[in-house]
């Protein structure tokens, strides 16, 4: 039995030291191997141990080894007859002190989140953007259409309310080009307040405006958009490009003027007939903020409201959009679209429908064309979306992922937890994506929050459920406030009693969903969640409420009763 120590550079933390112990048993001989980070050293034993063979394990797992007071160590090709080197972590920093090279394509949510977190541990970051800083959430999707929809609310409490028998409703006079305006203020607060500003004051930081596309492994090409070209090397890269809308394949569509959402985010004018093609978040919600602003909308939906959730979700949308006035469409598909004029023509397989602007949005498709992702191996899914692990690696050594390009959900704030934790593992840490809880939310009024397993998923997955809907008038908050519309459904393992999942349909929705995810997260039951303190005349009472369902009648108990 002998026993060597190696000198191991490029770990930054203990996560690292295990990476490069696994990777020092695994060589043929090794019995034990002991590496301690703070001191940079692995001391081995085995049998017939070769330093070569050791040194390329390490190497392999993405750092370097020398033997203790000997001569590094050359593992290339080629052999010893070529001038020794080094070994790094397949990457330029050489020693412990030289900074890891990251490069970042993409500057939203997660690359964002991944340049800060990484410059914060000692990277230096390369960011490279093509388009403008901040990506789709605070320039063309999160921000300026919660502005929209915001707006669209006030606008139609003016108009219409609960308590329009006592106070007078005024129609409102809606000025879009000002609101417009005031819109993309906010925006471009928040852009230079949260992601500009932020990259020009870090001195590691490094901002390129351009596209970027993979040379090899190690090298990205950049078409400035100022004009040439600048070479790129890295050791580790994250590709957050984010997502684009998606264009359904209907005849004479590509040849009309219309809308996705970020033109109809952008315009200056509120359309007198608005058509709305798709059925999820970002149809639902931009049709009911124009209609509430004074379109007259119509939605065509290829199946109905919220295919994938629960029916009662969408039954419930369906039945506030019509009481507004919005015309939903359901089983309904456009064959053919033109444009006469500056009016839109839809033909469907249920007649006609005529419109002075058309909305397209049907879902986001992931911007990965133009990376050259073949030349270094990276897996796309059907969809062109990148294939991640639950540590937001890519196919491809030293390529990670995050957001809406890859085949993770396409919330922004999945998006920058994935950049987070994508930063901590490029730099040689252990952190995972956990989408167990993940909360979601749709600013519909009445708003849609979801988290953990429907009913019909938990079936899927061979689990037998116990499910209890609480109707929105047994909620006092809900009844003072003259507005029961929906309900909060509680999904819980039968026999158990466990909390598997929340599904709610309510004024401020959102609001509640999160008291959920937290329950989910900690294995609460419904029992447990029955007996807990929740503010009296809140809207979260209604999950206490929901869940006391499960063992007694709540219309028989006092307002407040525990």
């Amino acid at each position: 039995m002998k026993s060597q120590t190696l000198e191991i550079t490029g770990m930054t933390c203990d996560a690292c030291a295990r990476h490069v112990e696994q990777a020092l048993l695994s060589v043929p001989g090794v019995h034990t191997a002991d590496v301690s980070y703070p001191q940079g050293t692995a001391r081995v034993t085995g049998d017939a141990m070769k330093a070569a063979a050791l040194a390329s394990a390490v190497a392999a797992a993405g750092y370097g080894a020398t033997p203790k007071g000997g001569a590094a160590v050359d593992t290339r090709v080629g052999g010893p007859e070529r001038a020794p080197r080094t070994l790094g972590p397949r990457f330029a920093a050489r020693d412990r002190q030289a900074p890891l090279r990251i490069a970042v394509i993409g500057s939203g949510g997660g690359a964002m989140a991944a340049a800060l977190k990484a410059a914060e541990l000692g990277a230096a970051v390369t960011v490279i953007e093509r388009g403008i800083i901040g990506g789709t959430c605070v320039n063309v999707g999160c921000v300026p259409s919660k502005i929209l929809i915001r707006a669209a609310h006030i606008a139609h409490l003016r108009r219409e309310s609960p308590f329009d028998a006592g106070l007078s409703s005024v129609p409102p006079v809606v000025d879009r080009p000002r609101l417009l305006a005031q819109q993309q203020r906010r925006v471009e607060e928040l852009r230079h307040g949260k992601y500009e500003g932020i990259l020009a004051e870090l001195p590691t930081m490094t901002v390129l405006h351009g596209e970027a596309r993979f040379t090899d492994s190690r090298t990205l090409t950049v078409s400035l958009i100022e004009g040439g070209e600048r070479t790129v090397s890295f050791d580790r890269c994250l590709i957050a490009t984010g997502a684009s809308a998606s264009v359904p394949p209907v005849p004479g569509l590509t040849e009309t003027p219309y809308w996705t959402s970020t033109e109809a985010l952008a315009s200056d004018r509120i359309p007198p007939r608005l058509a709305v093609i798709g059925s999820s978040v970002v149809a639902v919600e931009l049709a009911q903020a124009f209609a509430r602003l004074g379109s007259d909308v119509t939605i065509l939906a290829r199946s109905t409201l919220f295919l994938r959730e629960d029916p009662a979700i969408g039954a419930a949308v369906t039945e506030a959009f019509c009481v507004e006035g919005i015309t939903v469409l359901t089983h309904t598909q456009a064959s053919r679209v033109s444009c006469v004029g500056e009016e839109f023509v839809l033909s469907t397989n249920r007649g006609e429908v005529r419109a002075d602007r058309l909305l397209v949005a049907t879902g986001r498709a992931p911007n990965t064309r133009g990376l050259k992702l073949d030349a270094i191996g990276v897996m796309l899914d059907t969809r062109g979306a990148i294939v991640v692990d639950d540590h937001l690696r890519t196919s491809a050594p030293n390529v990670f992922a995050a957001g809406d390009c890859t085949d993770r959900p396409q919330f922004v704030y999945v998006a920058a937890s994935s950049g987070t934790r994508a930063a901590i593992n490029m730099m040689g840490g252990d952190a995972t994506l956990d989408l167990t809880t993940m909360p979601a939310v749709v600013f519909t009024d009445p708003q849609v929050a979801t988290v953990g397993l429907s009913d019909a998923e938990a079936h899927r997955q061979d689990i037998e459920t116990d499910t209890r809907t609480l109707p929105l008038d047994a909620v006092p908050r809900a009844l003072v406030n003259f507005d029961t519309r929906g309900f909060i459904k509680l999904v819980a393992e039968a026999g158990t009693g466990r909390l598997l999942g929340v599904q709610a349909v309510a004024p401020e929705a959102g609001e509640i969903i999160q008291a959920a995810a937290l329950a989910i997260r900690a294995r609460m039951t419904v029992h447990d969640l029955a007996d807990q303190l929740f503010p009296y005349l809140t809207m979260v009472e209604g999950l206490k409420l929901a869940a006391q369902t499960f063992t007694k009648d709540v219309r028989q108990l006092s307002c407040c009763a525990g």
